[in-house]
């Protein structure tokens, strides 16, 4: 009996760093999202963690930022207490508010094909600020779109009622994640020679 004595290739270092950003971007989205204020009319609550599938997308890409919030989804979706207000499962994917994290993926892979022009990595802080807004407002769009969509099918809500409990309360905070987000990309810290 013969044993294949080949050699293994082993895996890039970028590929490995890359990775390793994703698990940590996912892990503080897990880590902030328990800290939820719910709103007495709308089934969703406000958290920070439309702030962290931005930097998904600005500072891993369109692949990676995807494959964070997959990481992140997937955690709530086993039972580890990611989702608001420290609930986990897949009743939570699949309730009131789940059509806000179903779109996180997306959301991150749409900032990223923006800000880095297709799915090489750039440095985000070299993005135009028109740019690196309009790819932030499309994925907020898309955010509250998606969760307003799927609140009204499982709320039977009309399309107005689904806004309005849905989107409209939460502009003002998306605003200063929006900003938030930028003035932490202009900085310069995530840069992809400090973040490789």
């Amino acid at each position: 009996m013969e044993t294949d004595q080949r050699g293994v290739e082993l895996v890039d270092d970028a590929v490995v760093h890359r990775f390793v950003h994703a698990v940590l971007l996912a892990t503080l989205l897990g880590a902030v999202a328990p800290v939820a204020i719910p709103l007495p009319f709308s089934p969703a609550p406000i958290t920070l963690q439309v702030l962290f599938v931005f930097l998904a997308g600005l500072v891993l890409g369109p692949v990676w930022g995807a494959f964070s919030m997959v990481l992140y989804l997937t955690a709530g979706a086993v039972g580890v207490p990611v989702f608001a207000g420290f609930n986990a499962g897949l009743g939570v994917l699949f309730g009131q508010s789940g059509g806000y994290l179903w779109s996180y993926p997306f959301a991150a892979a749409l900032i990223g094909l923006f800000v880095h022009r297709g799915t090489d990595r750039r440095d985000p802080a070299n993005a135009s600020l028109p740019v690196v807004v309009t790819a932030l407002v499309a994925a907020t769009i898309l955010i509250y779109g998606m969760g307003s969509a799927y609140m009204s099918l499982i709320l039977e809500l009309n399309a107005w009622e689904a806004i309005t409990v849905g989107a409209l309360p939460f502009i003002p905070g998306e605003l200063l994640k929006i900003a938030a987000a930028i003035a932490i990309v202009r900085s310069g810290r995530l840069s992809p020679n400090r973040v490789r």
